[in-house]
This record gives structure tokens, C-alpha cells and sequence, in this order.
């Protein structure tokens, strides 16, 4: 051990009666400690909220989905499916059809939001953990069938047990003029609703699932129009490089976007609130470290005897600075090592165990998500040392020019 740090250890690890500044001291480790392991604990939660987002939309959305740049709907031809098919790491491909319409149920009606997907969708297992009443059926022995969100059951009433009831939808004709009292101003299509699902996302609470084939005639829409195509993986492709071969097939009218590309600005949202957050808990600390400035301050005060005794010895200006930033980096980096220790402890208990429940049972989850990233753990130590030194050396300075007073 040197002696700079074996000086300062003296002064932090002092045997005798504690004074104000040697309890100025722990109360600066302490708040660097507790703000530490706030940040770590705070920064967890956030990604775990974010992982969470996105296995929701997992278990719903697909990994994949070509749209166009302009407007609403294309045609898809089968030779387009065909070579979307060929590409290495695709699984299926499925045609979709979607907008909004009118959904009456008995003498209750909604706005909703209509999606026609193809036979293959029932393939993807995707909806078979979201399902909470019903069956995922949409076309059986030439009968067409609704799944739809449990929203729309709310807002309608709807009974999938009840099969005389029929879901009616309409979608005002092109080239009609509007009017709810012309009959002739809507498409209809009438289907019985055969299953009930739950997604814990705003956007889907008023979702009906319907046949592709009903959607174009509800929609007036050609045999090969939709308004996209969903895609799904193979367990193990890098998605990059299919989202990269994926667009070298379709033409520059239309776009391939993942699934995070979909909800980028739900992601974006996190993070902001994620890094506005940080910012708040960095500053909390840095406060908490100023405690360290002046107790260093009037550290210096108090060994000023001692300081010129090590003067007069022969130490050197760099020396006594290297004790008091030594004895500043004992305070901040005790109290960060015990914060980062506490930190890490709680959010690992948290993943393994869910100790800290959500308080509900309409959650998707039972515990908050937390999720332990090491970069987060890298910046919050390196944060620490910066502030560490920024309140550390002014006071070191300080005492290395003492002499000269």
C-alpha cells in the first residue's frame, strides 16, 4: 500500500471519537450509495418494461411486414408470395386486409377495426396464449367465423356461446354517396363470433379477426389487393439479414419493416422517459457528492498542521494531492461499490423470484419486469468516478497549495 492511500485510510478509518466531519463523510457515502443503487434498480425497470412491450407484440405481431410507401393497399401477386416464400428463414407469408368499419352486435354497435388474414394465420400459433374465450376459428366447412378483442366484446356484449347472434360489419361502398339511410350506401358481411382474445396493448382493443376473403369483399377490394403482408421467421434467423433480402425482393413502392421498426416510437418513448430519469438520479448523486467537496474542505482545514509537517518532511504538492483524492475516492467509491451491490441484488432477487408483485390480476405479468443490463452497471460506475473526481479535486488542489499560505 502507498502512502497517499495509507494516509487517508488513517483519516476515513480514524479509531478515535468521530467528529461532525468524519459523519459529514458517511452521510456522503451513504447518499452516493442510495442514489447508486436508485439508478441501477430504476434503469432495470425501464428495460424490463421495454422487454416487456416486446413480448407482448410478439405474441401477436409478426416478425415481419411489407407495406406500401404511399397509400394504403397493393396488389400482391402469387409470382411476389412465391419469391417472399423463397427466401431463405421465411416461414409463412400472409396476405392481409385491414381498415376500420362499423360492427354491430344485437342492438349495440362500435367502430372497430377490421383485419382479414389469410388461412395460413392460424399456422403462426401466435394467438393460442392470448385466446381467452372461444376458439381461434375463422372459416369452417365453408362458414365464416370472427375472432374478436375483448374491447369489442365489451363495448358489444357479444356471447361466442350465443351462435344465433351474428356479428354484423359494414364498410361504406366507393362511389356511393354516404348517408346511414341509404341501405345500399354499406358492404355487409355477417359472421358468428367464435372466440374471444386479450392483448395488453391499447391498439388492439378493438381488433376483429376475419377471413382474407370477406375483408376484400367488405372492402371492395381486387382478389390480389391487401394492404400488407405478414411474415414470419424461422426460430434462429438474424432478422437483419432477412429484413435485408426481404426488401432486395420487393420493389421501391413498398417497405419491409420489423417489428420493432413498427413500434419504434412506443420504444423511443421508453427511453426518453428511460434517459430523462437517469439524468434526474445523476444529479441526485452529483448532490449527494457535493457532500464530499466540503467535507474534504474542511478536511483540509483540520490537517493543515499535518499537512505542513508532510511538507517539511519532503513530500511533494502531488503527494498531498493524492491523499485527499484518494480519501475522496474512498467515500464515493464505497458508497457506489455498496450501491451497485445492493442494485444488482435487488433486480437479480426481482427476475428470479417477483418479489414486488404488480398489485393486479388483469396483468400479463405477475412481477414488475426487470431486466439487468451490464451497460447500464458500466455507466453508472463510470458516472460515479467522474463525479468522484470533480468534487475530489478542488479540495486536493487546495491542500497541495496550503503549503505556500
Amino acid at each position: 500500500m502507498n502512502l497517499p492511500t495509507w494516509i487517508a485510510r488513517r483519516y476515513f478509518f480514524s479509531r478515535k471519537k468521530r467528529s461532525f466531519i468524519s459523519w459529514l463523510s458517511i452521510f456522503s457515502m451513504l447518499g452516493v450509495g442510495v442514489g447508486t443503487m436508485a439508478l441501477i434498480v430504476v434503469l432495470s425497470v425501464f428495460n424490463g418494461m421495454e422487454e416487456l412491450n416486446r413480448q407482448i407484440f410478439k405474441s401477436f405481431e409478426a416478425d415481419m411486414t411489407v407495406s406500401p410507401v404511399e397509400g394504403k393497399r397493393f396488389l400482391a401477386s402469387s409470382a411476389l408470395l412465391t419469391k417472399l416464400r423463397q427466401v431463405p428463414g421465411v416461414a409463412l407469408v400472409t396476405p392481409v386486409a385491414q381498415d376500420n368499419a362499423l360492427a354491430r352486435y344485437a342492438d349495440r354497435q362500435t367502430v372497430v377495426r377490421v383485419k382479414g388474414v389469410d388461412d395460413n394465420y392460424v399456422q403462426r400459433a401466435q394467438m393460442d396464449s392470448a385466446m381467452i374465450d372461444g376458439r381461434l376459428l375463422l372459416r369452417e366447412n365453408g362458414i365464416n367465423y370472427a375472432v374478436v378483442a375483448d374491447g369489442v366484446r365489451s363495448d358489444l356484449s357479444i356471447s361466442p356461446v350465443d351462435i344465433l347472434t351474428p356479428l354484423e360489419v359494414l364498410y361504406p361502398q366507393s362511389g356511393q354517396a354516404f348517408s346511414v339511410l341509404n341501405p345500399d350506401a354499406f358492404n355487409r358481411e355477417a359472421m358468428t363470433v367464435a372466440g374471444v382474445f386479450f392483448i395488453e396493448a391499447t391498439n388492439y382493443g378493438n381488433l376483429v379477426l376475419v377471413p382474407l376473403r370477406v375483408a376484400r369483399t367488405l372492402f371492395s377490394y381486387q382478389p390480389d389487393e391487401v394492404t400488407g403482408l405478414e411474415i414470419q421467421l424461422r426460430p434462429g434467423t438474424d432478422e437483419a439479414a432477412a429484413k435485408q433480402a426481404l426488401q432486395a425482393v420487393v420493389n421501391t413502392t413498398l417497405t419491409v419493416q420489423s417489428r420493432d421498426d413498427l413500434n419504434q416510437n412506443l420504444y423511443r418513448t421508453i427511453r426518453i422517459e428511460k434517459l430523462v430519469v437517469a439524468l434526474t438520479l445523476a444529479f441526485i448523486i452529483l448532490i449527494a457528492s457535493i457532500n464530499i467537496f466540503f467535507s474534504l474542505s474542511m478536511l483540509v482545514v483540520e490537517k493543515r498542521d499535518d499537512i505542513k509537517i508532510l511538507f517539511a518532511m519532503g513530500a511533494t504538492t502531488g503527494l498531498v494531492r493524492r491523499i485527499f483524492l484518494t480519501e475522496g475516492a474512498i467515500i464515493a467509491l464505497t458508497g457506489a461499490i455498496t450501491g451497485l451491490v445492493l442494485g444488482i441484488s435487488i433486480c437479480l432477487i426481482q427476475q428470479s423470484y417477483g418479489l414486488i408483485t404488480m398489485g393486479t390480476t388483469s396483468s400479463i405479468v405477475d412481477a414488475y419486469p426487470v431486466r439487468l443490463e451490464l451497460t447500464d452497471v458500466v455507466m453508472t460506475a463510470i458516472l460515479v468516478i467522474l463525479v468522484t473526481i470533480l468534487t475530489s479535486w478542488f479540495p486536493a488542489q487546495r491542500a497541495a497549495e496550503s503549503v505556500n499560505r
